[in-house]
């Protein structure tokens, strides 16, 4: 392991020119795949927590996404697009390796105080193309573990400039807006540090700079201005290099606390998280703007979400859209963030590159941030990394409108609402979701789901009913056609995943465990 370390901190402190990080390798593979090929750019701009609904293009009860709302008219609007999870860190995980879970041993969310992260035997997004000549860099909310070899530097990515988890997790001097209200870092005496339950007094949250820390606390009036600056100068160091790049920007919008540049909202009638959304839309045009002014016919920006908003925030959460989940809101909880309900899974999704994606063109195949990572590979005339089961699909043709086909099936693990973490008791086969497991999140009013297992599964036609209010009569031809196919799929799917070589290699089970300073994540090998 100290090897290991010695060996990447070299390779980045060798490295170092004017606070980008890269390493060069050969434009063109050594295979020799499509020699002379001009590899493409690729931005992928990932919101944190916001909600189908908040962007204008997909409903158009908000007036807040101007900039998002062009990219819809100049590029491709994806509606029945999904998190591979519906929380942070396993989210992510499955965006970089193009992996379940199960798969890639992260079923739930890092703490601020564990010692691990994204099992070192999964290749990242970051190293495949790294290895196939671009100059990679990750700007904003890691994640996957902040120490030792988990760190982003040693992940396949030459840059670094963001917060290692959310901004929550650690207390600021410029806490926003979040409920339960936090306070700013506390002073030294013991009467100060009486704080309110899930807030982090103890640990000031850290802004790193590849593995330097570069401000503690973190000034978050002046963070999305500082992720704007750094995103818009690797763009600019990489293209006049010549070289290809990946700019994977993993933003702070729209997790609470909510905090602006110049806060606004104390006047009369302001919304909060409108402002923040508003905020959130000029960063990505003016990222949009700069690919359009330096890289534009050989750039694909994608924009998505990690999962759906966080119901439990009330006014500083953001909304599903039509996707409300009345089954189970109608007994309680919420079905948005944490729940396999399409509140919690179900992301706005955008994707632009000027002469090739089709102009206002709208998707309705099912499609995952599952398929980011082998789409973009394949474009970069990559190969995937071998031995391994992937859950994603490349969907190049999908993008270049030339092809309907997504996926078939698609699977919803569990993600803190019910049952075991990571767990796979929900599914998509075609338009209909089966459940076998259902329960809600903590709602706005406080009210939580109860856990409920279905057997035989509830069965829901998305195309007549996308509030998941009414379940198919399981009496209906209809019903008993989807059951078999429904249980063929999930039964083949936790089939293959412990019995596939590469994946057998190593399980990780992971358990919560409460400390001081919150919670804490242990793995056993299995």
């Amino acid at each position: 392991m100290e090897i290991l370390l010695l060996k990447g901190l070299f390779s980045v402190l060798a490295s170092c020119f004017l606070g980008l990080f890269y390493y060069q390798h050969p434009l063109v593979s050594a295979s020799g795949k499509r020699s002379g090929y001009k590899k493409p750019n690729f931005v992928i701009i990932l919101a944190d927590d916001i909600g189908w609904g908040d962007l204008g293009s997909n409903w158009n009860l908000r007036k807040d996404t101007p900039h998002l709302d062009k990219i819809a008219t100049e590029g491709m609007r994806f509606i029945d697009f999904h998190s591979a999870a519906s929380t942070c860190s396993p989210s992510r995980a499955s965006l970089l390796t193009g992996r379940l879970g199960l798969r890639n041993g992260v079923t739930h969310n890092f703490a601020v105080t564990s010692v691990a992260g994204l099992p070192l035997n999964e290749t990242t997004l970051g190293d495949v193309l790294k290895e196939a000549g671009y100059l990679t860099a990750v700007i904003g909310k890691w994640h996957l573990g902040h120490n030792g070899p988990y760190h982003p530097n040693f992940r396949g990515f030459d840059y670094y400039l963001g917060i290692p988890y959310s901004h929550d997790m650690g207390c600021t001097d410029t806490p926003g807006y979040n409920l339960p209200p936090c306070p700013a870092c506390p002073g030294h005496t013991a009467a100060m540090r009486k704080h309110q339950e899930d807030c982090y007094p103890e640990i000031a949250l850290p802004l790193f700079e590849n593995l330097t820390i570069v401000q503690q606390p973190v000034d978050l009036t002046s963070l999305a201005a500082k992720y704007t600056e750094k995103a818009i100068q690797f763009i600019q160091y990489a293209s006049q290099r010549g070289h290809p790049f990946f700019l994977y920007i993993a933003l702070a919008h729209m997790h609470v606390p909510l905090t602006l540049a110049e806060p606004t909202w104390d006047l009369p009638g302001q919304d909060p998280y409108g402002a923040n959304l508003r905020e959130m839309d000029a960063l990505v045009g003016r990222i949009k703007d700069e690919v359009d002014s330096t890289a534009k016919e050989n750039t694909l920006l994608w924009f998505t979400g990690d999962n759906g908003p966080w119901a439990e925030k009330c006014d500083y959460a953001g909304s599903v859209g039509p996707y409300t989940g009345r089954w189970q809101t109608r007994s309680g909880g919420s079905s948005a963030k944490q729940t396999t309900w399409e509140g919690g899974h179900r992301v706005p999704t955008l994707a632009y590159w000027a002469g090739k994606i089709p102009a206002n063109a709208t998707s309705p195949v099912m499609l995952s941030t599952l398929d980011i990572f082998p789409t973009l590979v394949s474009l970069a005339n990559a190969s995937l990394p071998p031995n391994r089961q992937f859950d994603g699909m490349d969907v190049s043709e999908v993008l270049f409108g030339r092809s309907n086909k997504g996926h078939q099936t698609l699977f919803h693990p569990n993600s803190g609402a019910a049952g075991k973490y990571g767990e796979i008791q929900a599914l998509r086969v075609d338009q209909y979701k089966a459940f076998y497991l259902t329960g809600g999140a903590k709602a706005c009013d406080g009210s939580i789901g109860k856990e409920r297992r279905h057997q035989p599964p509830l069965i829901f036609n998305l195309q007549h009913d996308i509030q998941e209010a009414a379940p198919l009569d399981i009496e209906t031809a209809e019903y008993r056609a989807v059951l078999p196919v429904a249980n063929k799929a999930l039964l083949d799917i936790l089939w293959l995943i412990p019995t596939h070589s590469r994946d057998a290699e190593l399980i990780w089970k992971v358990k919560p465990t409460r400390l001081k300073a919150g919670w804490s994540t242990t793995y056993e090998g299995k």
